[in-house]
């Protein structure tokens, strides 16, 4: 038999053993919390940015308002901030997952990693749409440059008459064609291009360039986002403290930002959804999301009840794109009544209509380009993300 000394010794040691456990867990729980916090207070932070930018601390603050939402400007800057929030969550998540033992841990990152796919679909999508804006962006120039004909006489009215006419079709395809009251829907522009990767792991294909792709007449804009969120669930109970919410922050923040995207960029779908998911309104990292979501939904709501399009919202959101289509639509309805001379009166309200649609075109010659390299910088980052949390899949198998 055993000296009582060591049974109480070997007693003793698997107590010690036992609390040294807890008191690592208790560390690790708090750890999880810290790492939670932190991310959810960085996606906080940035997201209110987009909608109340931090005042000007410098000596001479800027008299420039802040940019619109859905303008291109603010489109890049919603970029920013993704790119800032998944670059903040990948470096959380492969904390989290050190200290982690979480089960559902390999079912929530699964579930990311086919999010991303449908993700680099939309990146193709938008990238293509750009495309179609610029082109709206060259009927307008056409426009603008007969229209500062002077005299203006019936040839230039005539060619500002057919850009427009085919510029308000570009820009909404639900419109009908005022020069002649039918419907141009054969004229109608939408993406010409979109990729479907499914689920292969081979996604170096990105939008532009002159990369070619299948093209299915099934797929759409909307489908893809309806999937992104379809298995979207808050995390409760134990999970809502883990990495299971960390990911789920993430994979909100990346359908809403792809959703706002395919709202403002014409892309291949029939439809918007008027909300991609809905948001946690109680929990700080979302309130602002929210705020956003709103807004670009009061934008659709706006455009549906002008031009009908029904179905749950119309896309080609962008800023410029809808102050391009309002002074497009008032210069159309002035070449179709034009008879010369034109009144003197009219042509000055005229000519400062065509320097506003002037002004707009130069903004979206460089600002387009920008938007467009971007976008193709997200994809990538994307793909890269893809095959870090793949890495981490690895090492919870290996855990």
């Amino acid at each position: 038999m055993a000296p009582a000394t060591e049974f109480q010794g070997s007693f003793l040691s698997r107590i010690s053993i036992r609390r040294n456990q807890i008191i690592s867990m208790d560390v690790n729980h708090e750890q999880e919390l810290e790492e939670l916090d932190y991310l959810q207070k960085h996606v906080s932070d940035r997201f209110s940015e987009l909608i109340s930018p931090p005042p000007d601390t410098t000596e001479a603050p800027s008299s420039q308002p802040s940019d619109p939402i859905l303008s291109i400007p603010w489109l890049q800057n919603l970029l920013d901030v993704f790119v800032s929030c998944e670059t903040e969550f990948k470096g959380v998540l492969l904390s989290t997952v050190q200290i982690s033992r979480s089960p559902s841990l390999e079912r929530v990152l699964t579930e990311m990693l086919d999010r991303i796919l449908k993700a680099l679909d939309l990146c193709n999508a938008v990238v293509n749409g750009v495309d179609s804006v610029r082109q709206s962006r060259r009927l307008a120039e056409i426009a603008v440059t007969a229209l500062k004909q002077r005299p203006l006489c019936d040839g230039s009215v005539r060619r500002a008459k057919r850009a427009l006419a085919s510029l308000i079709v570009g820009l909404n395809g639900d419109v009908k064609d005022r020069s002649n009251g039918s419907s141009s829907s054969s004229n109608k522009r939408t993406t010409s291009r979109s990729w479907s990767f499914g689920q292969r792991s081979n996604v170096t294909v990105v939008g532009g360039g002159g990369s070619s792709g299948h093209v299915s007449k099934n797929w759409s804009a909307t489908k893809q986002i309806q999937g992104m969120v379809a298995n979207l669930v808050l995390p409760r109970g134990a999970e809502a403290t883990g990495a299971a919410m960390q990911v789920y922050i993430m994979s909100s923040v990346m359908a809403l930002v792809m959703w706002v995207l395919v709202a403002a960029v014409p892309c291949q779908t029939s439809n918007v959804l008027v909300a991609p998911l809905q948001l946690p309104k109680h929990q700080s990292w979302a309130s602002a999301a929210v705020n956003i979501q709103e807004k670009v939904g009061e934008e659709m709501k706006r455009k549906e009840k002008r031009f009908g399009c029904g179905g749950g919202g119309c896309g080609g959101l962008m800023e410029e794109m809808q102050r391009m289509e309002k002074i497009g639509l008032s210069l159309l309805e002035f070449t179709e009544r034009f008879r010369f001379p034109a009144e003197e009166a009219e042509a000055e309200e005229v000519a400062e209509k065509v320097d506003e649609m002037d002004e707009i075109c130069r903004g979206m010659e460089v600002g387009l380009e920008d938007l467009q390299r971007q976008v193709r910088a997200v994809f990538h980052r994307l793909v890269r993300s893809r095959l870090e949390i793949v890495s981490v899949l690895e090492q919870t198998h290996a855990i």
